[in-house]
């Protein structure tokens, strides 16, 4: 089983987000990940054991070992199978950067999501 990213293509910043990390990924060379869009898949979410309105908030990763990743640890995790960006991945990962990383994508994933709701994206 290869990782799963859970995105929501609905929102245009998360969108071209995920657009440019498919991109680095699949120009190193990896290819082993399933890329979930919510938008176009709804009932995806019941992988993650999540409802549609969080995974549309926040990204998620599941990786081969059943292993949930969100938000942040989300992007660290992808991060750090990406040739070029697995140094930022270990960066992110030092306990204080971690948990500040943690607080400013909590903040822009909500800031974020209500504008998406406001401009009725979905």
């Amino acid at each position: 089983m290869s990782s799963k990213v859970y995105y929501n293509s609905a929102c245009p910043v998360c969108n071209a987000g995920i657009k440019d990390q498919r991109q680095r990924m699949e120009a190193c060379g990896v290819k082993d990940i399933e890329w979930v869009d919510v938008h176009a898949h709804p009932e995806a979410v019941s992988e993650v054991g999540a409802s549609l309105e969080q995974v549309r908030e926040r990204l998620y990763v599941k990786d081969a070992d059943g292993q949930l990743n969100i938000g942040a640890d989300a992007f660290t995790r992808l991060w750090s199978q990406t040739p070029g960006q697995r140094w930022f991945a270990k960066l992110l990962r030092l306990p204080v950067l971690k948990q500040f990383m943690r607080l400013v994508y909590n903040i822009f994933a909500r800031v974020l999501y209500q504008w998406n709701r406001a401009k009725r994206h979905w």
